[in-house]
């Protein structure tokens, strides 16, 4: 969840409630199918640099086909595309400028020495056999403690990715885990913005939302700590030997001190005050900065690599550390990769992925492709279960093509209000699918701004981390699992409604 984050989608909406002309369907499909392909070809040739400017220029060009395909079926002007780009990027502002910090939080944690203390401590605190459910089981409290998966994710997110590695699992494994628990969290806690933002979309009551969400996220998440317990009780590596020269490493370039736990503490304290997520992020980074100074001083020197004098060194240094890359060695090379760091600069080529996506998002949009797809959604769905299967495919759908939960849970709600009204169905089996939906599925496609955040963060592609991400793609089949059963769907008497008003 991106915290304090909006977005104006009143310019869209207004797209898909006035009357308009709209390209065939399998038109508007046209745009999806070649940017999978693309995409494809992209992977292929570029691997894990695919993110360095291929997936753009992938974006760039499929949104040049929907800005092609809308002028010559004159479904769209090209002022319709601009003010559509305009609404969109304004909207994901505040989302980059939290990105740009949580780089920052991820360099000065780092060098300060407070991430390489929470792993030292850790590696001799958490069992191998039980790390990957602990990490789960972990990240799902603080997350519903937080509300935030994008706060849990990048600060004991990445202090478990280290002991993870350190105890020789796959990284992948790992962040699934990290993933799959903080997303639990968000899911459900009152404090995310997400489920206020599902449960207030579709006239819901919050807490009503909340445990009508238990019915399918809590057997989700039991599965998913089963499957990690198995995975962990089944792990055999050399972790003792691994811990060992971890251990070693991070005391030969760190220093290592219970001093240092009280920038996480302060910060767990400002999240538990609800303070707004640039402002605990910025205090993060400036009290981490002066933790390097005060703990890590020789580091800092190394870092700037000037001899310009005692205090402009480490003003150097710590500048560098907050907006750009560090490499230090300590003697173990797996170590040598976790602890290097990317600063703000690290996370430009996300930002720049962001501001395509959004292009990519507002073409759709602006051509009616969005509209003209959820409309046949909407067709299809005349009982529980393809109603169910309607709203989870459009959910699905808009992370596809929007590139934002936000965007999606609201054009989501909105355009199936009334439908559920209508059939007859209370709206919390509306909002409860919505996010079954969207929230969790978000982080599982490389150009949504989840996605592409989370890889960022932890340092492992979005494709890597997805085959483990059990919670993520359990929850909207549990949705699916329990509308075919027909598990507590409550229903009260349709009401009259025009299909005009359900299809606007």
């Amino acid at each position: 969840m991106k915290e304090d984050y909006k977005v104006d989608t009143e310019g869209m909406l207004q797209d898909l409630k006035r009357d308009r002309k709209l390209p065939p369907v399998w038109l508007a499909f046209v745009p999806l199918v070649l940017l999978v392909g693309l995409l494809v070809c992209v992977i292929s040739a570029f691997g894990s640099d695919a993110l360095s400017g291929g997936s753009q220029i992938a974006l760039l060009v499929t949104s040049a086909c929907c800005v092609i395909i809308g002028l010559l079926l004159k479904t769209m002007s090209w002022e319709d595309f601009e003010r559509a780009v305009n609404e969109n990027i304004s909207g994901v502002a505040q989302a980059i400028l939290i990105l740009l910090l949580i780089g920052a939080v991820g360099g000065s944690w780092m060098v300060s020495g407070v991430v390489p203390t929470m792993i030292y401590y850790g590696m001799q605190i958490i069992d191998p056999q039980w790390f990957l459910v602990s990490s789960c089981a972990i990240c799902a409290f603080i997350s519903v403690m937080t509300g935030s998966s994008w706060t849990t994710i990048a600060t004991i997110g990445i202090a478990l990715l280290g002991i993870g590695k350190a105890q020789g699992f796959e990284e992948g494994w790992i962040a699934g885990a990290i993933i799959s628990g903080a997303y639990f969290g968000d899911k459900i806690s009152p404090m995310s913005e997400t489920t206020v933002l599902a449960a207030s979309t579709t006239r819901t009551p919050l807490f009503t939302h909340i445990r009508y969400m238990g019915y399918t996220t809590v057997p989700s998440f039991v599965i998913t700590l089963g499957i990690f317990t198995v995975a962990g009780l089944m792990h055999h590596d050399a972790a003792a030997q691994n811990v060992g020269e971890f251990t070693e490493g991070l005391k030969h370039v760190f220093v290592i001190s219970p001093w240092l736990m009280l920038v996480p503490l302060v910060t767990g304290i400002m999240i538990a005050r609800k303070l707004p997520a640039v402002v605990i992020l910025f205090t993060a980074t400036v009290m981490a900065c002066l933790a390097a100074v005060l703990m890590q001083t020789d580091l800092v020197d190394q870092i700037a690599g000037d001899d310009l004098g005692k205090w402009m060194n480490r003003f150097k240094g710590v500048m560098i550390l907050v907006y750009g890359s560090t490499s230090l060695d300590t003697g173990v090379p797996a170590l040598n990769e976790l602890v290097a760091t990317r600063g703000m600069s690290g996370m430009m080529s996300t930002v720049w992925l962001i501001f395509c996506a959004m292009i990519f998002g507002a073409s759709m949009s602006a051509a009616g492709m969005i509209e003209s797809i959820m409309r046949m959604f909407i067709r299809l769905a005349h009982n529980t279960f393809s109603l169910v299967g309607s709203t989870v495919g459009v959910g699905l759908f808009m992370n596809l093509v929007c590139a934002d939960q936000y965007l999606s849970i609201i054009l989501t709600g909105n355009m199936f209000r009334d439908t559920y009204e209508r059939l007859g169905f209370e709206s919390r089996l509306l909002s409860r699918s919505t996010e079954d939906a969207v929230t969790v599925t978000s982080v599982l496609i490389p150009w949504n701004s989840c996605g592409m955040t989370q890889s960022m963060v932890l340092g492992v592609s979005t494709l890597v981390y997805l085959p483990y991400c059990f919670f993520n793609y359990l929850s909207p089949l549990m949705t699916l699992l329990v509308a075919a059963v027909g598990y507590k769907i409550f229903r009260h008497k349709p009401k009259a409604v025009s299909e005009e008003t359900v299809l606007s």
